[in-house]
């Protein structure tokens, strides 16, 4: 699977949402670093 395409669409989603990356962070339980990694497709294994 394509994680910069994957990102690309959770971004799109949070956009449509008018959330910002905090504000998902905070509903997923995790680091608004986390949600900036998840859209730019980077990861650290």
């Amino acid at each position: 699977m394509d994680q910069k395409k994957v990102g690309s669409f959770l971004r799109e989603l949070r956009k449509e949402k008018q959330l910002t990356q905090e504000q998902l962070a905070e509903r997923f339980g995790v680091t608004n670093r986390s949600v900036s990694r998840w859209e730019t497709g980077v990861s650290h294994s």
